[in-house]
């Protein structure tokens, strides 16, 4: 009937199958697992605080969870524990421990009349050596709340502004002349420039009714002329022959210039590595400027006004746009006779033409391969002009216009 098979009462079956029982080998006294005293095998052994434990031991030894290297707490009484037994058994006792975990709110003994009772300590108050604490209280820094500056060490609630009292960081801490702390907000109103425009003219950098004297006495005086400083002859910066240093250097032709000297000689307009042009005469011009001194002279050169003649004579040397000088040939432009050069040809029934000569016999209009015609007059001719003289006549074509209608 198998109801030998439900009996779960048999020693040695769980869910209908037998167990061998296991015999387990003891160990030496201290040699084996903590838990069981039994030998442990390479196979099966976990690590804690430097004893070999079975992996079927090593578990919490007040729940009985299975642990692992991440949740093992080593306990002071040479077991181990998971983590939440461990706060129980061993962690700090009073309420809001563990975020208001239960397993470490107020303990009645604990928190009851029979706790310690431990004052708050103020540490400014246990002076140091003149010259060794604090620089705002004199007293003693622990290293639990050392702050570096200036490599003086601070309280870290010391550590904040001396004039508005922010809370200071290694971002926004600046160190002053006095050997004071401030925000950079107090810093630039103290210690940085005054005048209008400062800062894209925040009030708090304008003059604040100072005068010049005052504000030069509180500050040290930095001369901002470098070209004061003069280089040995030939070596320095070709327009003020200061010596030029590597923050302010700019490169041309292999001569370093100051940055605020590398400007056009004429216009001054500042120049930079697309529009400085470098003259015959050693010098340094924008383009416009290099183009009307050394460019080349003439009505239209450079499409640009600054470019015409400056002379006051005439330059329009072709007014038809045809040369009047020059060899003539049978080879040459059918239209002006003179040498076409590779630059200007345009080809036309294998015969080469310049590009200026290229247009309608007719109308002249300039022509291009889309709308040339070569018409039996060996000229040529646009599309219009073409169909007008050489094209089919009568009603009809092109479609009723004028210029084909019957003759």
């Amino acid at each position: 009937t198998g109801a030998h098979l439900n009996r779960d009462d048999i020693d040695g079956v769980r869910n209908g199958a037998r167990l061998e029982p296991r015999v387990i080998a003891k160990a030496p006294e201290g040699q084996g697992c903590p838990r069981c005293g039994g030998y442990v095998y390479a196979a099966e052994q976990m690590l804690a605080r430097g004893r070999q434990w079975h992996k079927e031991c090593f578990k919490c030894g007040n729940c009985s969870k299975g642990l692992d290297s991440i949740l093992c707490c080593e306990g002071p009484d040479k077991n181990i524990y998971c983590k939440a037994c461990y706060a129980k058994k061993f962690g700090p006792k009073g309420y809001g421990y563990g975020q208001g975990g239960g397993a470490l709110q107020s303990d009645c003994y604990e928190n009851g009349d029979l706790a310690p009772k431990v004052a708050d300590i103020d540490v400014g108050k246990i002076q140091a050596r003149p010259g060794e604490g604090c620089p705002r209280c004199g007293g003693v820094v622990f290293a639990a709340e050392l702050v570096l500056s200036k490599g003086r060490e601070w309280h870290r609630k010391c550590f904040k502004c001396r004039d508005c009292t922010k809370t200071l960081d290694s971002i926004i801490a600046c160190d002053g002349p006095d050997k004071e702390v401030y925000c950079k907000t107090c810093y630039g109103k103290k210690w940085g420039p005054h005048g209008y425009g400062f800062a894209c003219g925040s009030s708090f950098l304008q003059t604040d009714g100072m005068t010049e004297e005052q504000i030069s006495s509180q500050r040290p005086f930095v001369c901002p002329d470098t070209t004061s400083i003069k280089a040995p002859e030939g070596e320095g910066c070709p327009r003020c022959g200061g010596a030029v240093f590597a923050a302010e250097q700019q490169l041309s032709k292999g001569r370093m210039w100051h940055k605020k000297c590398y400007n056009c000689t004429e216009c001054h307009r500042p120049l930079d590595s697309m529009l400085a042009c470098d003259g015959p005469d050693k010098d340094i011009y924008c383009k416009a400027c290099y183009g009307k001194r050394f460019g080349p002279k003439g009505f239209g050169y450079g499409h640009a006004p600054t470019l015409v003649s400056t002379s006051g004579e005439s330059t329009i040397h072709f007014p038809e746009g045809k040369p009047l000088t020059g060899p003539r040939s049978s080879g040459g432009c059918p239209r002006c006779g003179y040498a076409v050069f590779a630059a200007e040809q345009m080809i036309s029934k294998s015969r080469i033409w310049h590009k200026r000569c290229f247009h309608c016999a007719e109308c002249r209009k300039s022509l291009d391969s889309t709308n040339l015609n070569d018409g039996p007059d060996g000229d040529i001719y646009c599309r219009a002009c073409y169909g007008r003289n050489f094209g089919p006549k009568g009603v009809g074509f092109g479609l009723g216009a004028g210029t084909l209608t019957m003759t």
